[in-house]
């Protein structure tokens, strides 16, 4: 009877097992398949959760304040959001169609008409002024074999361009799916986050209300403290390109937008249009420009950036640069948000860790009795010694 009970209790055991693990088997092939399904949406979703998440706000005004249904509420600010994106970009993208054509139809008349020329300043230049000399010297020897030359060139290269082109479609394709993404996490986010913090609950346990509440005051803080400090600054560097009388002062302006949002990044936007400016003679607008960057520019992001991002979130500022720079290499430009996120994350947990422990952590190792004399310290207790040692044989 004892060994048919066993037999019984072995067999049940693995079947169990064998349940268990066909079980896990297929859940694991399922997630690799959804993550294959989902893979090009994932970036996008992204975008559109972040930009759900730090807008909110605008559209609980619209729904519960002026009382407009869950679906016309997404689809105003899905629509809001899209324009606030899409005009500038379709603005940009024209200024640089023009500017491009217009320096491709500039190349191409000094090309036939043998005089490509550099600014006096490159020309001087130590080292390459003289190389430079010289290779303008044979383009300009020689005006239609330098064009052919020219458009042998870029035949050569058009393979870059169709990779450009592709990489250009995809992102186009990637903003209307984090549009059309967004309208769904206005109308279903509540919803879908209370999901999500039940799942992660059932999980990890109640712990994961403190690290959601980090995950959303890091997302808002960074959001609005590069958001905003990008703004500030491309506002500022655009004034500073229209008085010095740059080339396309908008489409400057949205570039240096760009690059201000990576962390000490503007001083290259306009530091390069200075350049430009000194290297044709317009010395006093150059300087002009460099010393408005310099003074005004560059303390808007020393002034807004930590007070937004760390004064909020009460984290350290070199984390949250750390976490900018460091998602930015892992993830690409969406990283400039997730990679402070992750690190908050684990900043929450550290802190965690350490608020349980801490009196084991923080606990004093030695106690001293007498002068120079000291005992150990065992789990809150005195641990007794034979004799008393002093101080620089107790302590190793």
């Amino acid at each position: 009877m004892q060994f048919g009970l066993y037999d019984m209790i072995e067999s049940w055991t693995r079947e169990l097992v064998t349940q268990r693990l066909l079980a896990t088997t297929l859940l694991v092939i399922l997630f690799i398949l959804c993550f294959q399904v989902i893979q090009f949406f994932i970036v996008p979703a992204l975008w559109a959760a972040i930009l759900a998440y730090v807008t909110f706000p605008v559209y609980t005004f619209f729904h519960k304040k002026v009382r407009l249904s869950p679906s016309f509420s997404a689809g105003l600010m899905t629509v809001a959001i899209s324009l606030m994106i899409g005009v500038p970009l379709v603005i940009g993208l024209f200024i640089l169609q023009q500017e491009a054509l217009s320096v491709y139809g500039t190349l191409l008349r000094r090309l036939k008409a043998g005089y490509v020329d550099m600014p006096q300043a490159i020309k001087d230049m130590p080292v390459i002024g003289q190389q430079i000399k010289d290779i303008l010297w044979e383009i300009n020897k020689n005006p239609e074999a330098s064009l052919a030359a020219f458009k042998a060139w870029l035949q050569s290269h058009l393979y870059y361009g169709k990779i450009a082109l592709d990489v250009a479609l995809s992102s186009l394709a990637k903003l209307g799916m984090a549009l059309m993404t967004l309208f769904f996490f206005y109308r279903d986010g509540v919803s879908l986050v209370k999901q999500i913090r039940q799942a992660l609950r059932n999980i990890i346990g109640n712990r994961i209300d403190g690290y959601i509440y980090s995950v959303g005051m890091t997302t808002q803080a960074v959001v609005y403290g590069i958001g905003l400090t990008a703004l500030a600054q491309a506002l500022l560097a655009g004034i500073g390109y229209y008085f010095a009388g740059a080339p396309s002062p908008i489409l400057f302006t949205l570039v240096t937008f760009v690059v201000a949002l990576i962390p000490f990044g503007t001083p290259f936007a306009w530091g390069g249009v200075s350049v430009w400016l000194l290297s044709q003679g317009h010395t006093t607008e150059g300087i002009g420009l460099a010393l408005w960057g310099v003074f005004v520019i560059s303390w808007v992001d020393n002034l807004i950036r930590p007070i937004v991002i760390s004064g909020a979130t009460k984290i350290p500022f070199i984390i949250i640069f750390i976490g900018v720079l460091g998602g930015l290499t892992a993830f690409g430009f969406v990283g400039l948000f997730i990679g402070p996120v992750v690190l908050a994350i684990g900043l929450a947990v550290w802190r965690e860790w350490i608020a349980q422990h801490r009196n084991q952590i923080f606990a004093p190792r030695f106690i001293q009795l007498k002068d120079h004399q000291w005992v150990p310290v065992h789990n809150g207790l005195v641990k007794p010694l034979a004799k008393t040692t002093d101080l620089d044989d107790t302590i190793d």
